[in-house]
């Protein structure tokens, strides 16, 4: 069957609209009608071809929130009618050790990303939401719990959530921790919300004086302004755990240094060119570590969205047209948003 999108044929292409093909729901599968889709920055990169490998067409889109519309015979967990949710993966080996234990971001043959991935379906790679539809295997969709008027705003939870839901479980983040959250922005606003919600004490970091009093809108017990040395060195050897969500080259130092002895750095952010190599004295003399997390596993990201509905968490949204994907993404580039593009598939 075909259903409306907008995609691109080329990375110098504006954003157009297309008829694409999606296949009949299989005997695990679940169709999804897509009332919302975030805009991430992954999409901008692939869609300007600017990771390696991006095929076209491409449509971009991996914070999906709909109503399921059809299930195979097989599907136990969805029917009709059902809230749902799709992220960045609609496919993994489902056998080796990381899928095993939930952790299918992980798969040992690689994960299968809802856009740009293999598939046997026409034309060869997924399509992802910025589309009306979508046909997922059961095992890849998401309940989301959250009332009908916040839909638009869950949808950013799908990758800017869990991306930093997962590190802040995985490091035990909660009561008696003190947290950083580097870089007030599509991620790190979610950052400082969930880290709120786990009941520790977060200290925001960013560049910019004039997000100081947002920051702490967002739940920030501190705000810290990154660039003050007077302001970065009373923060010393302070800090269990830090999650960096910029995605610009930087210079880890500077926050690696605010961690106790065994605290973490965790990056979430990939930069456009590599980091500036750490001072490994600054991690031996304390037994500081820094390290990596992507996304989350399903079961973990539907931990999250519940989550999220129990503590009233969604994204700060900005509504567009699906006509305004290009302006978006200039003013993306820009950062003149807070803190996430919300597609309105209705405009399609």
């Amino acid at each position: 069957m075909t259903t409306r999108a907008y995609g691109v044929n080329a990375a110098n292409e504006s954003f157009q609209s297309m008829d694409i093909a999606r296949r009949a729901p299989g005997l695990r599968d679940v169709q999804i009608e897509i009332a919302y889709c975030g805009i991430c920055h992954s999409d901008l990169h692939t869609a300007r071809s600017e990771w390696a490998g991006t095929l076209y067409p491409c449509v971009p889109g991996h914070e999906i929130v709909g109503r399921v519309s059809a299930v195979g015979s097989e599907v136990t967990g969805f029917k009709a009618g059902d809230t749902v949710g799709v992220g960045c993966m609609v496919g993994s080996c489902q056998h080796c050790a990381a899928c095993e234990e939930g952790l299918e971001q992980y798969c040992e043959r690689g994960l299968i990303g809802t856009y740009n991935g293999p598939t046997p379906d026409a034309p060869g790679h997924t399509l992802g939401g910025y589309s009306q539809r979508i046909v997922v295997d059961e095992k890849f969709v998401l309940h989301v719990r959250h009332p009908q008027e916040q839909l638009a705003a869950v949808a950013p939870l799908l990758c800017a959530g869990i991306t930093t839901y997962s590190p802040l479980r995985h490091w035990n983040v909660g009561p008696g921790k003190k947290v950083g959250i580097v870089g007030i922005g599509g991620l790190g606003h979610m950052g400082v919300k969930i880290a709120h919600a786990m009941g520790a004490h977060v200290v925001a970091f960013t560049t910019s004086e004039s997000k100081r009093q947002a920051a702490h809108d967002l739940g920030a017990d501190e705000v810290v302004v990154s660039r003050d040395r007077a302001q970065m060195k009373v923060q010393a050897n302070s800090f269990d755990f830090i999650l960096d969500t910029v995605a610009a080259s930087h210079d880890l130092d500077a926050f690696s240094s605010l961690l106790k002895r065994d605290g973490t750095l965790c990056l979430v952010g990939v930069p456009e060119h590599a980091h500036p190599s750490p001072n490994v004295g600054n991690l031996i003399f304390k037994r500081r570590a820094i390290a990596g997390s992507l996304i989350g596993g399903i079961k973990e990201t539907q931990e999250m969205l519940d989550f999220c509905a129990q503590h009233g968490i969604v994204a700060d949204i900005e509504m567009i047209r699906a006509d305004g994907i290009d302006a978006a993404y200039e003013r993306m580039l820009k950062s003149d948003v807070k803190y996430r593009f919300v597609i309105d598939v209705a405009t399609m």
